[in-house]
């Protein structure tokens, strides 16, 4: 059975992440239950369309809206299925608490699943028992687990602190992740610290809105130099002007190795 689930895991990570650069691009579209329907996510299914047409390898959707996005044309993509949430009004957004399972995950054809886990927020421990049941579920079920790890709370003054955020991508793997995703530091040395202190592989997320659309190809980029295995990034790609040109300038860095000047002039066209 332990035999079993682990290929099963291993086949449903290269839907994840592509078998041949062993990196991945994700595009997050979790944000409707935090933040309601912001632009970019009224029509999923052709913002998805334009992701995949990008060239992204996986999204990751709540289970209610699996059926909106779902296409039955184009290019395929993975799909990850978040099991976290809070909303913006509640008292503390960093309290997030479980609202999916692995196993709803699985009836939904999820390729893996995520959690959202706040290092530091005021319900901590409960989030911790969360992400390690969920992890014992993924082992045992043979899927995935990408663990979005960040240093958030009453204690937390910098959430890009290079010890809070290596300390929160280590939990991550210590409680059983197979991807970890967290905050950019910054530059690409503290960010190199933060990788080489995590034995699993390393998304960084994209955050808020960039100034510009160079900044996200270099955040990218020093990510990638850093030792990240790819990019979790959802409003700066799904809220850009054209979410498919965006997707595929970043695809370009991280897959085949462009640089900055290069992935512009992609994204120009």
């Amino acid at each position: 059975m332990i035999w079993l689930s682990e290929v099963g895991k291993r086949i449903r990570l290269e839907r994840i992440i592509d078998r041949k650069t062993r990196r991945t691009v994700i595009v997050p579209m979790d944000h409707g239950l935090s933040m309601g329907p912001i632009q970019g996510l009224e029509d999923m299914a052709a913002t998805i369309n334009s992701v995949a047409e990008g060239g992204a390898n996986a999204v990751v959707l709540h289970k209610g809206i699996v059926r909106a996005g779902h296409r039955g044309y184009g290019r395929d993509i993975g799909l990850i299925i978040h099991l976290s949430g809070s909303t913006s009004l509640g008292p503390d957004p960093n309290s997030k608490v479980q609202v999916a399972s692995v196993e709803e995950a699985l009836a939904l054809g999820a390729d893996g699943v995520s959690v959202h886990i706040n290092v530091g927020a005021t319900n901590e421990p409960e989030q911790l028992r969360t992400l390690g049941e969920v992890a014992e579920a993924c082992d045992r079920w043979g899927i995935p687990l990408f663990a979005m790890m960040y240093p958030r709370g009453p204690k937390v003054k910098n959430q890009h602190d290079p010890d809070l955020v290596a300390h929160a991508a280590r939990v991550g793997a210590e409680l059983g992740a197979d991807i970890v995703k967290t905050v950019y530091t910054g530059d690409v040395d503290s960010f190199r610290k933060v990788v080489r202190g995590c034995p699993v592989p390393v998304v960084i997320a994209g955050g808020p809105k960039a100034a510009t659309e160079r900044d996200v190809l270099q955040m990218a980029a020093d990510a990638i130099e850093a030792g990240a295995i790819g990019i979790s990034i959802g409003r700066n790609i799904f809220q850009h002007r054209d979410p498919m040109r965006m997707t595929r300038a970043l695809a370009k860095i991280v897959h085949e190795g462009f640089s900055v000047d290069e992935a512009m002039k992609e994204l120009e066209g």
